[in-house]
């Protein structure tokens, strides 16, 4: 049943995102699609209930970082970077489903 879904996060991402660079804390740093967002956003927790993020964000498929944890830090195409700070599973059964990343801006970038 979760195939009907998949590929849609990719589809959303190369529509309205565009692509940060991605530094995990251990591994490769790459580049990676995802719709990062500063204004606060509402999500859909693993309980079913929304929750408000009123961090900036970067939502991005899972099986694009599947590493991804706090600490680990990306870079927008404007040379700004963040730090990721927390990270929300999105509710869908796909299985490139999007994770939600809330970021910290880094002072020294």
């Amino acid at each position: 049943m979760t195939s009907i879904f998949d590929g849609m996060s990719a589809i959303i991402a190369g529509a309205l995102g565009g692509t940060v660079r991605y530094r995990p804390t251990t591994g490769p740093e790459r580049d990676v699609p995802g719709l990062f967002r500063e204004a606060p956003i509402e999500v859909e927790d693993a309980t079913g209930n929304i929750v408000l993020i009123p961090a900036p964000t970067w939502r991005v498929a899972h099986n694009l970082v599947p590493e991804l944890a706090r600490g680990d830090q990306i870079t927008t195409p404007d040379g700004r970077s963040w730090s990721v700070m927390n990270v929300q599973p999105g509710g869908s059964p796909a299985a490139d489903a999007n994770v939600v990343a809330e970021l910290h801006r880094d002072p020294a970038g």
